[in-house]
């Protein structure tokens, strides 16, 4: 299969995801076990680094696979999230809508956005594709800007903690542990997904769209499909940041959000979906490694537009490094680092 295309060089070969990233069924069963002890253990800042890792994993999924797998580059995912986050914020400041009704509406109104957005996708590509998206995260900033303005809440909406079940979910444990359900429920769908016809055909579209369409995929269906639905799974998690931070605003919503993003599934490794979850961690955790460094090395000292503007320039630098050196990302390095290790026990079983 040919290269991946995103517009922006060639990046990694396309793969079918879940059949090669499955991975061992005991090893997932035992990883999963060992996570959900995580909360009897750690403390309430760990679990608050966790939560923003699932969040984010979230919308790495969706993001992953709408470039990593259907070749469709975005910029807008900062956008879309923040769509997600507005939808709910005014639902609930507005109407006083619980849960049950913010986070369906969130999915509705990013897929409806992924709708309209998605058009140009059946003619444009590349750069003007990429572009085109990164007109969905001004116009929704402009939007969710003009409502504060003038709803009076030029400060953001807040939002109190949500409910389910009569149960609300406040401290770190009970937010870990329903986003880390939530997590392992997208990244079962993602994968099912990948694994039916729709994501067959949407490796089809990545690898040669001519040739997509001359083997009977109808192209222009399936780009708007993958928009519609990583666009709602993206406001989705957007909604699941306005929950957990108890606040919505633009501020929140930065470019640079959009570039982390793009950040976590090429660090991670393109067309994995293990990988999004990878890079989701790994540019999590970059900016507190940062502040640590910052405080822990001497002379250098520790400003906070000094760390944020460091941030910045590592997301940066890490980006060029794995797409020159190590353009399969940190997923290739784990299968290389396994099937190393594989292969000298089976010497040593032989000897």
């Amino acid at each position: 299969m040919s290269n991946t295309e995103t517009g922006i060089g060639k990046i990694a070969p396309v793969r079918a995801v879940a059949k090669g990233d499955g991975g061992n069924r005991t090893a997932w069963m035992g990883l999963i076990v060992l996570l959900a002890l995580v909360p009897l253990v750690a403390s309430p800042f760990h679990l608050d680094i966790a939560s923003q890792i699932f969040i984010a994993a979230i919308g790495a999924l969706a993001l992953m696979v709408l470039t990593g797998i259907a070749g469709q580059i975005s910029l807008g995912h900062g956008g879309l999230m923040a769509a997600g986050a507005f939808t709910t914020g005014i639902l609930y400041k507005e109407t006083g809508a619980g849960i049950w009704i913010t986070l369906p509406a969130s999915v509705v109104a990013g897929a409806v956005i992924g709708l309209i957005f998605g058009l140009p996708s059946l003619r444009l590509r590349g750069v003007y594709l990429a572009m085109s998206t990164l007109a969905l995260h001004f116009v929704v900033i402009y939007l969710g800007g003009e409502y504060e303005f003038a709803s009076g809440a030029s400060t953001g909406i807040f939002l109190d903690p949500p409910v389910i079940f009569g149960y609300e979910l406040y401290d770190g444990q009970a937010w870990y542990y329903a986003l880390f359900l939530l997590v392992a429920g997208t990244y079962w769908g993602c994968s099912n997904l990948l694994n039916s016809k729709t994501g067959r055909a949407w490796e089809a579209l990545h690898a040669n769209e001519t040739a997509a369409e001359a083997l009977g995929v109808q192209v222009a269906r399936y780009k708007l499909l993958a928009f519609v639905i990583t666009s709602g799974i993206a406001s989705f998690s957007g909604a699941l940041f306005a929950y957990y931070q108890s606040f919505v605003s633009v501020e929140a919503f930065t470019l640079f959000m959009s570039i982390q993003y793009i950040a976590m599934i090429i660090i991670g490794g393109m067309g994995s979906l293990t990988g999004a979850l990878l890079g989701a961690i790994f540019v999590t955790l970059v900016p507190y490694y940062i502040e640590w460094l910052m405080e822990t090395v001497p002379y250098l000292g520790l400003d906070i537009s000094t760390a944020s503007s460091a941030s910045h320039a590592a997301f940066g630098l890490l980006m060029i490094l794995f797409l020159v050196f190590e353009p399969s990302g940190l997923i290739g390095i784990w299968k290389r680092t396994v099937a190393r290790f594989s292969s000298q026990s089976k010497k040593e079983g032989v000897q």
